[in-house]
């Protein structure tokens, strides 16, 4: 007598079945059916039976339900992450059943009973084990796969997740999680055996129920259509595909944290190259200057980035998740110094060098690796040389950008310029101002905004003549100064404006902005003063006699004198070298 094909629910049975079964399921023309008519490329040649894969009512195997296999001893590769407080154990019970054709170490069609191979009515019903180029084929390493064989609780206190296990999800000894908590082997109605649909995750978000920010995020709400690298995948629409549009259960190109792709980066390109997201990030990176998030990847590299990781200590590393939480961005605007919608959710540093869980103000996010001079590099070497945004833009020091609070300068008469007729000395700026891409929409131009890339040094959104000694004075060569600071104002010969300094040494001497002044901000730790950002090029200006430093004295409003040698001019202080409207 042949075994039943269809499995109802049955007391043998009812251990491994989910909450959600239906009487009305079948394993008929599932992957599961194996039988000679089931739809798979997997199946017997002649053999009708179904469930004699698996199961057998006589002379099975130890292990419930009358399993049909003999398992062999295994050690597999668990999963690993910084974020998981539970440890899972060697596969068990039910996923220790189903890994026993998953791994691909048993063939299919070697069971128990009748002997593999041996003929039932002279019909050979032998079928190979699972091949590597499978997505259903897990291996011995099931590091990238969710883990199993561990108790939910374990993994709590976790805010991110359900108090207790959500109802319908089938769990084994008060909680214990395995393959049969999401999958029913026997159903497939919402396909890959989930034991509901996954459309907008919801059956990840039934246990990860409370992803801080997700429910506003643009990720769970973004219409796009998303074309996935995995050609068997359906085309939906980016909230439909949810947490799966960046992490995937099985098989994960980045094990830790189930991601689709090792590569940090490379999780974000498939929409932000500008096919999905209208604006193209990918191509940002490819510039000449450009945050360098290629450099580090995690468990692959050194100093990579962990989401775990303390903000304090921040290792020298630089990645797409540093700046933007995926699970809580959103589109909510802001103005300077406030973080929008983009850098919600986002650790950073305060100006104190605090480290703190959500930034509030978008330096704050800067702060977090350029508040660490082991992340800082000096574009320019200077005579006071900090590499510590935190202390470059401290509110206390006699000059700095507006960029953490309204500058200390209020008579500035290059206010207001023609591009930008609404900045006064009681405006505040983004770092973003500066440090841009070359093609932002803030400019008018198609790409996206924020210091990805820029063909201009150090990822500036215009022009800015750093480092050439005589670079003659144009618009275009001080575009990102003048962009703020009218150029007619700063060079009007006619003095109105406290000019002469500008034209004769900008202009007539050819002298760089960036020789005399610091963009970010000057602490008091030398000689003289440093107003009107004033902190010299230690490669171009040098000490004037015995002091230990180029001095420049502010004098009072548009006066001031210098001590310093430039250009190999001595600058003795004295009335020749003193400078008044």
């Amino acid at each position: 007598m042949k075994i039943p094909y269809i499995l109802k629910v049955s007391p043998l049975l009812f251990f491994f079945l989910p909450a959600t079964t239906s009487a009305d399921m079948s394993i008929v023309n599932t992957r599961h059916d194996l039988s000679a008519t089931g739809p798979g490329e997997y199946k017997a040649l002649t053999e009708e039976r179904i469930c004699v894969f698996c199961h057998t009512p006589h002379n099975a195997t130890p292990f419930s339900p009358l399993w049909n296999k003999e398992l062999k001893p295994m050690v597999y590769k668990l999963y690993e992450s910084s974020t998981l407080s539970a440890v899972p154990g060697q596969p068990s019970g039910p996923s220790r059943l189903c890994l026993s054709c998953h791994d691909g170490t048993i063939a299919l069609g070697e069971i128990v009973n009748p002997p593999a191979g041996a003929p039932t009515d002279g019909i050979h019903m032998t079928i190979d084990r699972l091949s590597s180029g499978r997505r259903t084929f897990l291996s011995t390493d099931i590091s990238n796969d969710h883990p199993v064989s561990f108790n939910y609780y374990d993994a709590l206190p976790n805010s991110e997740m359900a108090d207790t296990v959500p109802f319908g999800m089938k769990t084994y000894g008060g909680g214990n999680i395995h393959c049969t908590t999401c999958h029913d082997p026997h159903d497939d109605s919402f396909g890959n055996f989930l034991i509901m649909s996954n459309n907008y995750s919801a059956l990840c978000i039934a246990c990860h129920n409370n992803k801080t920010g997700w429910g506003g995020s643009t990720h769970a709400s973004a219409t796009e259509v998303w074309d996935p690298p995995a050609l068997e995948e359906e085309l939906k629409s980016v909230a439909e595909y949810g947490c799966e549009a960046c992490h995937t259960p099985h098989n994960a190109g980045g094990p830790k944290r189930l991601m689709r792709t090792l590569a940090e980066e490379g999780n974000c390109y498939p929409c932000h190259d500008g096919t999905v997201a209208e604006k193209d990030v990918k191509s940002e990176f490819n510039k000449i200057s450009h945050h360098q998030v290629e450099l580090t990847t995690i468990d692959v590299t050194g100093e990579f980035h962990d989401p775990a990781e303390s903000v304090t200590f921040l290792q020298g590393h630089v990645e797409c998740e540093d700046c933007h939480n995926s699970h809580a961005v959103n589109g909510i605007g802001a103005e300077a110094p406030l973080a929008s919608g983009r850098q919600a959710g986002v650790s950073g540093k305060n100006t104190s060098g605090v480290a703190i869980a959500e930034v509030t103000n978008a330096y704050e996010v800067c702060f977090k690796c350029h508040g660490n001079s082991k992340n800082a590099t000096p574009v320019i070497l200077r005579w006071i040389d900090q590499n510590d945004t935190t202390l470059e833009f401290t509110t206390t020091n006699p000059s700095y950008h507006p960029v953490t609070a309204i500058g200390r300068n209020l008579d500035m008469p290059s206010l207001p310029s023609s591009y930008e007729p609404n900045l006064d000395v009681n405006s505040m700026i983004y770092c973003t101002d500066c440090h841009d891409s070359d093609q932002t929409s803030a400019l008018g131009f198609n790409g996206p905004r924020g210091p990805h890339g820029s063909i201009y040094r150090p990822i500036l959104r215009q022009r800015y003549e750093f480092n050439m000694e005589y670079q003659a004075e144009s618009e275009a060569a001080y575009l990102l100064c003048y962009r703020c600071h009218d150029r007619n104002k700063l060079l009007d010969d006619l003095g109105n404006y406290s000019s002469f300094l500008h034209q004769k040494h900008v202009v007539d001497q050819r002298a760089p902005c960036a020789i005399c002044h610091d963009p970010h901000g000057v602490q008091p730790l030398g000689d003289g003063d440093h107003s009107h950002l004033i902190n010299f090029d230690r490669n171009l200006v040098g000490a004037y006699g015995a002091n230990p430093t180029p001095i420049f004295n502010d004098l009072g409003t548009f006066r001031g004198s210098c001590a310093l040698v430039c250009h190999t001019v001595q600058h003795d202080g004295s009335a020749q070298f003193t400078y008044q409207q």
